[in-house]
């Protein structure tokens, strides 16, 4: 049987952050754009349900944002990280300069669902669910679509620029033969659920201690965790059985005690494999690859679907109107990775930066003492409101070019570098400051600062 034939200017493939937020943006601007989704819906387990204000920002340039704040959420204004027995404030959202200054934590199915159906009132945007890509069409040097699988039927959709937002996995990055940076990463993480009492610690972000990282994020009635492990370790730890997996957890956060019986089997824990990599080249003709099919990013500070937002927003910016004037070229395409590889860049540099010096931890299994200069680092005036920027907003923010521009202060060289002593304790700082040599100098102190910091008491 003959597939079934879909023509449309631009096919996004995945829907995800990435995916949806362009597929409405371009549809938006009244570009033919189809949305492939493999799922039937969007009801999975995500790790990642952050939404920062720099995409809050976006929401609001939109005319979003008072209908989104209206679903389920939790507000965090603050982040805090607890070393040994002491507590220490890393990131504040307070003063960044956006009109929401909190991150909001939501089910992003939930965003998703929020996202499509507003796409869905414009006729030019399609979503198609359960459409799983399976090869890239060609023609000539050029990519020319997708074939697609639903239901055991092959569909072909025809298009003048495929865009791949297909997350870390990405069979349209695999099929075009881009090639792939690897950063090596010397850790993964183990998540899992467990209940969540009125009388928990609050904002606190992660617990360090016992050679050990506690990641807890509060999602009002539980707590999504993640435990950190040295990469490659699972299967030895799975080994030793769930009873010692739970002493694990209940060394580093005892008040769990009462609770961390709910981890009955290893049913309950998921191993997410931590990436961090880039493509050397974002595009080929007719085809680009955004966010995490572009640059797959560590769970470090829940930059990452943040960061592939403000590549949606910039690749809707400037394909639009080439799209919609059927002038669509390759320096059209190099202007997206051009535009948004420097934040890429930072970003990536600090993460790297940040987990050479969490590997750290798992080389001195007892307590540990954080020593005189991390808390003078968080007596330098502005350090946490620096990092709440860092990571509530990151480096080049992006703005709907339509809506009115709502300006970032400008953070000057004096805010970056408090960030960058900061960097290792939280998610490292990206706040926006082009010069890259900066950015790696400050991310070596904050390994060191934080190597310091993970050493055993004596």
């Amino acid at each position: 049987m003959a597939p079934s034939v879909v023509e449309t200017d631009c096919c996004v493939v995945g829907g995800g952050p990435a995916g949806m937020m362009l597929g409405y943006l371009l549809a938006r601007r009244g570009v033919e754009v189809t949305v492939l989704e493999k799922h039937e819906d969007f009801f999975r387990d995500f790790r990642g349900d952050t939404v920062h204000p720099s995409t809050l920002e976006v929401l609001k340039e939109l005319g979003l944002l008072e209908e989104f704040l209206e679903l389920p959420h939790q507000q965090v204004k603050s982040l805090g990280v607890v070393i040994g027995d002491e507590r220490f404030e890393v990131a504040d959202f307070r003063l960044v300069p956006t009109h929401c200054k909190f991150v909001a934590l939501m089910p992003q199915w939930d965003f998703l669902n929020f996202l499509s159906s507003h796409a869905k009132r414009y006729s030019t945007f399609r979503l198609l669910m359960k459409h799983e890509v399976v090869e890239l069409r060609r023609e000539g040097r050029r990519i020319a679509g997708v074939m697609a699988r639903n239901d055991g039927r092959e569909v072909e959709i025809r298009a003048k620029l495929v865009v791949g937002c297909d997350g870390r996995h990405s069979v349209t990055r695999r099929a075009a033969g881009l090639k792939v940076i690897e950063h090596g990463v010397p850790i993964d993480v183990l998540w899992f659920r467990i209940s969540r009492n009125a009388s928990d610690p609050a904002q606190v972000l992660g617990n360090v201690n016992y050679g050990k990282v506690l990641v807890m994020i509060n999602r009002a009635d539980y707590f999504q965790a993640g435990l950190l492990i040295p990469k490659g370790s699972y299967d030895s730890l799975k080994a030793r059985g769930i009873e010692l997996f739970r002493t694990d957890v209940l060394q580093i956060a005892p008040w769990l005690g009462d609770r961390v019986h709910e981890l009955r089997d290893w049913d309950h824990i998921k191993i997410l494999t931590v990436q961090i990599n880039r493509l050397r080249r974002w595009y080929r003709p007719g085809l680009l690859c955004i966010g995490d099919a572009a640059h797959a990013m560590s769970p470090a500070g829940g930059v990452g679907i943040n960061l592939a937002i403000q590549d949606a927003v910039a690749a809707a910016n400037l394909l639009a109107q080439p799209l919609l004037k059927g002038r669509l070229s390759r320096r059209d395409l190099a202007a997206v990775q051009r535009r948004r590889f420097l934040p890429t860049w930072i970003t990536q540099s600090i993460q790297l930066a940040a987990h050479r010096g969490m590997a750290r931890v798992f080389e001195n299994p007892g307590p540990i003492h954080a020593p005189w200069q991390m808390k003078a680092i968080e007596r330098i005036p502005g350090i946490q409101s620096a990092l709440g920027y860092a990571v509530g907003v990151g480096a080049r923010p992006e703005h709907v070019r339509e809506a009115r521009r709502v300006s970032p202060r400008r953070v000057g060289l004096r805010r970056f570098v408090l960030a960058g002593l900061g960097a290792g304790i939280g998610a490292g700082l990206v706040a926006g400051v082009g010069l890259a040599a900066t950015a790696a100098v400050c991310g070596c102190v904050a390994w060191r600062v934080w190597s310091k910091a993970t050493q055993p008491a004596c």
